[in-house]
């Protein structure tokens, strides 16, 4: 054979190779059966919520003050003990030299219950000594400090949920009870007041309280898990599997609830979306399903 005829064609081939591997490793990357989970496109109630802290307080609470110096001589009240309006607390002796007075009366202004008395038998007293602190448990509230982004969400009547960690298998109702319409400029938030009715005084003031509002709820919406979104260039997509193949989906999601979405466009109940599977799966790809999941 002509030499130059020979480099000819080895050149050829030579040059040849590395688009026929490209294409066969393509060949083969298409023809993979990749092991997927995933999910069935279905109809549900969706909740969207915002989630609080804050201490508990009692409505009502009175520090008392005596009127007068003196010794505290009697204490007639128990921490603990129901009081109401005017009931006598206890009796101020005010022992000035050369005077003979009554013994004074301490009382409460507010029906409650006795949270705390601060003084002992004998001790002395003036007018800026607290005496004991009463408190109307009967109803409760929760300070919370909403961010500007939440405010226009969180309205006086909403519903809101309740659980404190003396209690850890319950929750308590409550409801939004004012809003303040000013911002405090430091930390760009506005107090909020929770209510609670407390007739059984469970909620005690100084707990811990986390709480949860509802601020919108969907019906009968479609819905997909939060595993099976994927984010690109602000846009959203699913992978959708039929027949062993993948698509690539773009999807428009609305209201969002923990691990779940709802879909507004671009699915249909009864598909079935990708949950798990490889990192670099794409448009085209052949896989297997090895496990169906529910929603979380």
């Amino acid at each position: 054979m002509n030499r130059n005829i020979l480099f000819t064609v080895l050149a050829l081939t030579v040059f040849a190779l590395p688009g026929c591997g490209k294409k066969e490793t393509q060949d083969i990357h298409r023809e993979k059966n990749y092991p997927v989970s995933v999910m069935e496109v279905h109809k549900a109630d969706l909740a969207e919520f915002l989630f609080y802290s804050g201490d508990i307080e009692a409505r009502d609470e009175a520090t008392i003050f005596s009127k007068v110096s003196g010794k505290l001589t009697e204490i007639s009240v128990q921490e603990g003990d129901i009081v109401k309006k005017n009931q006598i607390l206890a009796l101020v002796d005010r022992d000035e030299v050369g005077y003979e007075f009554a013994l004074a009366p301490i009382d409460t202004p507010i029906d409650g219950i006795l949270g705390r008395f601060y003084l002992d038998k004998g001790a002395n007293l003036t007018l800026t000594t607290p005496v004991a602190l009463v408190v109307n448990m009967d109803s409760v509230l929760v300070k919370i400090d909403v961010t500007e982004e939440d405010l226009p969400k969180v309205i006086k009547g909403l519903p809101a949920e309740i659980k404190v960690d003396a209690y850890p298998n319950r929750s308590f109702a409550g409801v939004v009870e004012k809003v303040s319409p000013v911002l405090d400029l430091s930390t760009r938030t506005a107090p909020a007041w929770i209510s609670i009715e407390n007739t059984e005084h469970e909620l005690k003031p100084g707990m811990f309280a986390r709480i949860k509002l509802k601020i919108d709820e969907h019906k009968d919406v479609l819905v997909v898990l939060r595993e099976s979104v994927i984010g690109e260039n602000s846009q959203r997509y699913v992978f959708v599997v039929n027949d062993g193949h993948v698509h690539k989906r773009k999807i428009e999601l609305g209201l969002v609830s923990n691990s779940k979405f709802q879909v507004l466009s671009g699915l249909q109940a009864g598909e079935k979306v990708i949950v798990m599977g490889p990192a670099d799966l794409k448009d085209g790809d052949i896989v297997r399903i090895v496990e169906e999941v529910g929603a979380k």
